[in-house]
């Protein structure tokens, strides 16, 4: 029932702000001019992600290193910007809502900490480059005028064999599932 409603209604993809932004190859470079720059530049890649592909996404900065005056939570070109509080930590408002959300969430990170609290409580993960890559192939298809990710094109030729010689864990499957729909 739960893999049924996560079908119907997307996917909520939570990402560690500026675990990603850091991490990145192009988005580091315009944090380090301007910690705004890259938070704009971040929120411009997941719209045109958002575009492609229309799961619900919500970025959470740690609330110490954002301006003073910025809300706590914000809007921006569809994507939920998430702040965290005074003595608070991201990392401890992403655990919350992999606590609340659980299978529910895919949460973008590669903080080691978070990725053990969240598959412990079942919420899948990925790491922040993979995802990164992800991004930027949707700015490209955005541009190109492409459809999501080649889905429909038919039948495509492939070496890799069929069958349940080694068959993954429910759990595992479910996660493999719920990133093949990124």
């Amino acid at each position: 029932m739960d893999s049924l409603i996560i079908c119907i209604m997307g996917i909520h993809i939570v990402i560690d702000g500026y675990n990603l932004i850091r991490q990145s190859r192009q988005f580091s470079r315009l944090d380090r001019q301007d910690l705004q720059s890259g938070r704009d530049a971040l929120v411009d890649a997941l719209a045109a992600y958002k575009k492609i592909k229309p799961h619900k996404i919500t970025v959470v900065f740690d609330g110490i290193a954002a301006s003073t005056g910025l809300p706590r939570r914000d809007v921006q070109k569809g994507i939920k910007l998430r702040y965290s509080a005074p003595g608070e930590t991201a990392d401890s408002v992403i655990k919350r809502m992999a606590a609340k959300e659980k299978e529910k969430l895919l949460v973008v990170t590669s903080d080691s900490d978070i990725v053990r609290y969240a598959e412990s409580m079942g919420t899948a993960t990925i790491g922040s480059p993979e995802f990164e890559d992800r991004l930027m192939l949707a700015s490209y298809l955005d541009l190109k005028g492409g459809d999501a990710f080649g889905e429909g094109e038919g039948w495509q030729p492939t070496t890799k064999k069929k069958g349940p010689s080694r068959r993954l864990s429910k759990r595992r499957r479910r996660i493999n599932k719920k990133i093949a729909k990124l």
